[in-house]
């Protein structure tokens, strides 16, 4: 099926199941610990041994030698892989570094073995036995330091520039020129990155954690040098991503060729410092933001410039895009820079490009609004536009940014915020409340699924989607429901099989819409199939309660496979509305934080978000999804920093012990608003993504209610402690 004018009236917009806040088919599983994820597919590869990663030691060079002697000597121990073992490998088209080292060494912690033993404890004690020799070399580890030898990326956004920039900006009355940092991040998502192997003749069959099935199977098939149709991957429960799951990552390589080597089901699942420094992770970036305005505010002219750093051959962090969109003014500019580090790969993460770039441009939208001395609501309402400000003539196909700003303006009593920094105290904290805009583009990618039919009236749904934690199994089944007629105790979703149609899997907040649209497609197929069998004009017949009826006349659904199973699979692709219509998601995060006037320890109060995301396929999920993501916001403006050793070249913190992120105790209150919104020109479910949306500007609203708690604007994040309290001597200390 192809989509290539506006929805119109259809099926799902009955909302007899699509759109009701409904609880997860998958959550009693993932509730009793029985949700079988990668590394416990223990019935389909039984008696699997044991691998254990050896990470390089080395940040940059190549091994010299490398000694397996004592190693494969020792207890238990089946096989050691190594590159040299290992034979010829390519590299798939996702991957910046190679997933097996040697003899190069591209980044710390680069898999440079795999011991395989009948135990995890005898793998792991056999591979303190290898003996490995390096050569190392200088390399690059400091963005600040590699700045000034950044290039234009040759395959990444090329720069933008609309109107006289540069001459506006410097006749504006009111001008801004700030920079702004963020940190190297990482995802520290609860389940590690782990896969099973299994070969049957030359067939190899990987049980791993991946968000994007049909892409893994094909770079890992690319690494192995084997064809696709002998890879299979199955990924049927996730425990997280946020994009670190995106590609195919050593462990499932490493897992493959381990099985090979010990020719039995081998199992592989990285260290927590292996996941901070072997895969990927949100590169830090340096931004600079130039605003100038005239003295009623409208905007005149906004330049974003940012510089990031990655792996030679590796992309930048996207950081102005979201700057390109999100408001009005003639005269505009943005361009990013990239610097070769030799750091570990560089690569999405939850909203990448959008989260770092609001991070920064928040902060300077409040900063305009303090220097024209107006509230940073009216300012940025004040600077709204309905259409592409680089290309007027393309209007958004919905842009509610404004009625998000107003709507929380109203819910969490922005009235009462103070506009002089440090004029609220709760005894010895001090009160501050701020905002910041949310937006993240509407991404969508062809999707496939199969739908089957069967005489007790069940429908079974197989696409291989995959579900991070998101919901992915019952906004599907909700599809399918709404579509057939049936409630959803009739509908078997399965999920994550690269034996089933390709569907866009889970990334850039396309998931959800997409894969329900594949759905969608083939159920479409399946009433006309169905309608037919049962001598219906299919576009006149009514799929409900488990009946097709036409006229006065009514049949269970289930007798059209009376004489076997009735099967329909199909696709949604998409023509060009998305290149007539500029398709965005918005929203506004309010903050208010309590920040100690004695030690800056800063605490948020309360929080929320109002989004516009076309239609809420499950309110249950959706809220699950942005709360989870405030929470990620909050992490990314006080706490989450990977610190680099800028001598040897990993980051130090590398486990959960070091890396801080927000725990129940760091979350107050967070509330959610969706506002009542389709989009026809999305697809035919009217709906977008918000899982990434969600954190969007969260880390600027905490950032802007710190300043307007203290006075003090911290432009490097986290804001930690130490970057507020000199400031709050002089500030606040003397209003106290």
């Amino acid at each position: 099926m192809k989509f290539t004018t506006p929805a119109t009236t259809n099926p799902i917009d009955q909302l007899k199941v699509v759109g009701r806040a409904t609880d997860r088919i998958d959550g009693p599983l993932k509730t009793t610990g029985t949700a079988p994820y990668a590394y416990e597919q223990n019935k389909a590869a039984p008696h699997a041994a044991y691998g254990y990663v050896v990470g390089a030691a080395i940040a940059k060079g190549r091994i010299d030698a490398i000694d397996t002697g004592a190693a494969r000597r020792a207890p238990g121990v089946l096989a050691v892989v190594t590159a040299e073992s290992a034979g010829k490998l390519g590299k798939g088209k996702m991957n910046t570094a190679n997933l097996l080292g040697g003899p190069d060494i591209q980044h710390y912690h680069q898999a440079i073995a795999l011991v395989v033993a009948e135990t995890f404890e005898q793998a792991r004690s056999a591979a303190q036995l290898l003996d490995v020799k390096y050569v190392a070399q200088p390399g690059a580890f400091d963005l600040a330091q590699a700045r000034s030898a950044a290039v234009k990326p040759k395959d990444g956004k090329p720069d933008s520039k609309t109107g006289n920039f540069a001459g506006a900006y410097a006749n504006a009355p009111v001008r801004l020129d700030a920079s702004y940092t963020t940190p190297d991040q990482s995802h520290a998502m609860m389940e590690p990155h782990a896969s099973i192997a299994a070969w049957d003749g030359d067939k190899v069959t990987v049980w791993t954690a991946n968000q994007m099935v049909d892409w893994g199977r094909g770079d890992l098939a690319r690494t192995l040098g084997v064809p696709k149709d002998k890879v299979r991957i199955v990924s049927p429960y996730i425990g997280g991503g946020f994009g670190g799951k995106l590609f195919v990552r050593a462990e499932a390589l490493l897992a493959a060729l381990g099985a090979r080597a010990a020719q039995r089901p081998v199992k592989v699942a990285l260290t927590r410092p292996l996941m901070f420094n072997n895969t990927t992770h949100r590169p830090a970036t340096i931004q600079r933001v130039r605003i100038g305005a005239a003295r009623d505010g409208k905007i005149t002219a906004i330049g974003h410039e940012s510089w990031s750093g990655d792996l030679k051959g590796g992309q930048p962090e996207t950081a102005v895009m979201q700057t390109r969109l999100l408001y009005a003014g003639p005269n505009r500019m943005t361009a990013m820079r990239l610097a070769v580090l030799d750091l570990p790969e560089g690569n999405a993460m939850r909203a990448p490009g959008e989260a770092p770039g609001l991070m920064a441009l928040e902060i300077a939208m409040d900063e305009m609004a303090d220097k024209l001395k107006m509230d940073p609501i009216v300012f940025r309402i004040l600077n709204d536009t309905k259409v592409d400000p680089e290309k007027p003539g393309r209007p958004f196909s919905q842009r509610r940014l404004i009625d998000c700003l107003r709507t929380g303006a109203v819910e969490f009593g922005w009235k009462a915020r103070q506009p002089q920094p440090g004029a609220r105290r709760d005894g010895r904290w001090l009160v501050g409340m701020g905002v910041a805009a949310a937006f993240r583009n509407n991404l969508v990618m062809k999707s496939a699924a199969r739908v089957r039919l069967d005489g007790n009236g069940v429908i079974t749904v197989e696409t291989d989607m995959t579900d991070i934690g998101t919901g992915s199994y019952t906004i599907i089944a909700q599809t399918a429901a709404e579509m057939l007629g049936v409630t959803l105790n009739k509908v078997v979703v399965r999920l994550g099989d690269s034996d089933f149609p390709v569907s866009a899997g889970s990334g850039g907040q396309w998931g959800g819409n997409s894969a329900t649209a594949g759905v969608y497609a083939a159920c479409v197929r399946l009433r006309q199939a169905i309608a037919g069998k049962l001598g219906f004009d299919e576009s006149q017949a009514r799929f409900s309660d488990g009946q097709v009826s036409e006229g006065e006349r009514s049949v269970p659904l289930a007798a059209a496979a009376f004489h076997g199973d009735v099967v329909a699979e199909d696709h949604m692709e998409y023509g060009d509305l998305d290149k007539k219509f500029q398709q965005s998601t918005f929203g506004a995060h309010f903050v208010e934080v309590g920040v100690d006037s004695d030690t800056g320890e800063v605490r948020v109060r309360r929080m929320l978000a109002v989004c516009a995301a076309g239609r809420i396929l499950n309110p249950k999920a959706a809220r699950s999804q942005v709360i989870g993501a405030m929470t990620m916001g909050v992490g990314a403006a006080l706490m989450e920093e990977l610190v680099v050793d800028r001598r040897r070249g990993y980051f130090v913190n590398h486990d959960l012990a070091g890396y801080e992120v927000p725990v129940h105790a760091d979350i107050p209150h967070q509330d959610v608003i969706f506002l009542d919104e389709t989009d026809p020109m999305s697809s035919p479910m009217k709906a977008k993504g918000v899982g990434e949306l969600g954190i969007c500007g969260v880390a600027a609203a905490i950032a802007n209610a710190v300043y307007n708690a203290t006075g003090v604007r911290v432009r490097e994040y986290p804001v930690t402690l130490d970057k507020l309290i000199g400031g709050l001597d002089g500030k606040v200390m003397a209003r106290a």
